[in-house]
């Protein structure tokens, strides 16, 4: 009985011996596959790499990828050619989230069969925090309340602690604090409300402790603010317009300007302001007009802590 086993052992150790026929067929191999690393990494994509040997055969890859082995995503499905060596290859994947570990592999087909490559992982960046900010209104209206709104970007921008800073004109004092810290809201939105400012200022909010994000500087204008009135003189085609400017401008050059709708206003005359107060400096001149109709004044202002505008328009009858 022993001795028959052995002599079937040898047979099939001859036959598996005994070399392929020209004629003969060969199964031909699926395709080597190697997850490779990862570059490129940011908090919303990455470049994954790997390898494929196509063994001579057409052979296609994907890679799979997501927050589990599961996957549940994977690239568009590329070609590795069909030659007889290793090729490097690799994929971009996008929309991504940030702080968020990623399993991923290399999958390779081919008439032959399927190949996985082994299970890797990378682990996406936060996403930096960043600053915007505006003023509401802007210009504003001396003497009138403002807004600073914004919103504070990126990860754990939510419940975070920011400070207003300012350095009014002639932006000479350097950046200070004004008011008392806010905290940004879950969406990272905030605003500081102002009662006033006094003149032109330069804007600024920043985070508070680490990580230091400040915002752009914003420049929020204050307007003079304009007062506008007329009265009769007696004379007729005469009428006194007069007015105040807040605050005081002397030297601003004042025009009457009668609105046209649809058309360019027409200069009707105008004067300078020679006088004023600390808070407050006024105009008056008679002048003749020619045409009743709706009038402004508007306020040219040297350049400085403030800027020019307009009154609110009155009718003169």
């Amino acid at each position: 009985m022993f001795r028959n086993c052995v002599l079937v052992a040898l047979a099939f150790a001859f036959v598996f011996a005994l070399p392929v026929s020209p004629g003969q067929a060969v199964s031909p191999a699926a395709p080597n596959v190697s997850t490779g690393g990862v570059s490129n990494v940011s908090y919303s994509s990455a470049i994954l790499n790997g390898s494929v040997d196509p063994h001579g055969q057409e052979t296609n890859y994907v890679f799979q990828y997501g927050a589990t082995r599961s996957y549940g995503s994977q690239t568009p499905l590329a070609p590795a050619g069909n030659g007889p060596k290793t090729t490097k290859v690799s994929q971009s994947v996008s929309g991504l989230q940030p702080l968020t570990t990623y399993h991923y592999r290399i999958v390779g087909s081919s008439p032959a069969g399927t190949t996985k490559g082994n299970d890797r992982t990378f682990t996406t960046p936060a996403i930096p925090l960043s600053l915007a900010i505006t003023g509401v209104p802007n210009p504003l209206v001396f003497g009138n309340a403002l807004a600073v709104e914004g919103v504070l970007s990126g990860t754990g921008a939510g419940s975070h602690e920011i400070v207003l800073q300012a350095n009014p004109y002639p932006y000479l004092g350097g950046f200070k604090i004004v008011g008392n810290p806010e905290v940004t809201n879950p969406a990272g939105d905030f605003s500081f409300p102002l009662l006033s400012l006094l003149e032109n200022t330069q804007l600024r909010v920043v985070t508070v402790g680490k990580p230091e994000v400040s915002s752009p500087v914003v420049l929020e204008n204050v307007a003079v603010r304009v007062s506008f009135h007329a009265r009769s003189v007696g004379r007729p085609g005469f009428v006194r317009l007069y007015g105040t400017v807040a605050p005081a401008e002397v030297g601003a050059l004042v025009g009457f300007q009668l609105l046209q709708p649809g058309h360019r206003s027409v200069n009707e005359g105008g004067t300078a302001i020679t006088t004023g107060s600390p808070t407050v400096s006024s105009f008056s001149r008679i002048v003749r007009l020619h045409r009743r109709g709706l009038y402004r004044a508007l306020i040219q202002v040297p350049a400085g802590a403030h800027i020019s505008n307009y009154s609110t328009p009155i009718l003169v009858r």
